[in-house]
């Protein structure tokens, strides 16, 4: 039986990053349908404004703390040790798995240029990958014909694993609304794309300790960040206290 937090509004699975990674592999080449979400203050904050889409986050097959104040979170309100599991970091680590097991991997997301580079670091890096397809959406919304080939396209690749890379909430809305049609396992990892790929830089391993990897984000991007991070951020704060109070003085 899985073992879950409950913190705000998600309910987050209590797993090693280890046993996480194994599990998702063995999913794959299972062709298991399942998704995966990477839980972060953002995603949280959404679950709580959007019941539709925290539903989606419910029927995830995983939900993993992708943010440090997810696994502080788990720590504060529980008393137990929950390590980060990122898909900044779940990207690569997977990759290396297929790698081992000659799995075939599809990318779902971002933009062509950007795909084209992560392809190209996967040949060099992964050599024993083999890349089932890449999708570049266009940013709008897709016509139901277009959904269909893009959900046929992946079914005749044979992919195990798609790494799908759309953003918060759009991606969990898509795997949500798509894993039941798509015979592989799902991961919704945001920007790990560009990262993986090499064409973005990641914060110090200090900032990822300290939690303080949402500041290095914001150095880039301030304009499109601001919002969602001071705003976002602060209303976590104040629910997460609410949340401490509540079971201090239950």
């Amino acid at each position: 039986m899985r073992e879950r937090f409950h913190i705000i509004s998600l309910n987050v699975d209590h797993v090693t990053f280890a046993q996480s990674l194994n599990a998702v592999m063995q999913w794959g080449l299972d062709r298991q349908r399942a998704y995966v979400c990477f839980a972060n203050v953002h995603m949280t904050m959404e679950a709580y404004h959007d019941a539709g889409f925290k539903q989606n986050i419910d029927n995830a097959s995983l939900v993993l703390p992708d943010g440090q104040p997810i696994a502080a979170a788990a720590r504060i309100l529980y008393g137990k040790k929950q390590e980060r599991i990122a898909g900044m970091d779940f990207t690569p680590a997977i990759l290396k798995k297929a790698n081992d097991h000659h799995a075939k991997v599809f990318l779902y997301g971002s933009t062509p240029q950007v795909l084209d580079a992560l392809q190209e670091k996967i040949r060099v890096q992964y050599k024993n990958v083999k890349l089932a397809g890449a999708i570049a959406p266009p940013f709008r919304a897709l016509t139901n014909e277009e959904l269909q080939q893009h959900i046929q396209q992946i079914n005749q690749s044979g992919a195990h694993v798609v790494l799908v890379s759309l953003g918060c909430p759009k991606q969990e809305k898509w795997m949500a609304a798509h894993s039941a049609k798509i015979n592989a396992v799902l991961l919704g990892v945001g920007g790990a794309f560009a990262v993986t790929a090499g064409l973005q830089k990641r914060s110090p391993a200090w900032m990822q300790r300290s939690g303080l990897e949402w500041l290095h984000r914001l150095s880039q991007e301030p304009g499109r960040l601001f919002k969602r991070y001071f705003v976002t951020n602060t209303s976590f704060l104040f629910l997460l206290s609410k949340e401490l109070i509540k079971q201090r003085f239950s």
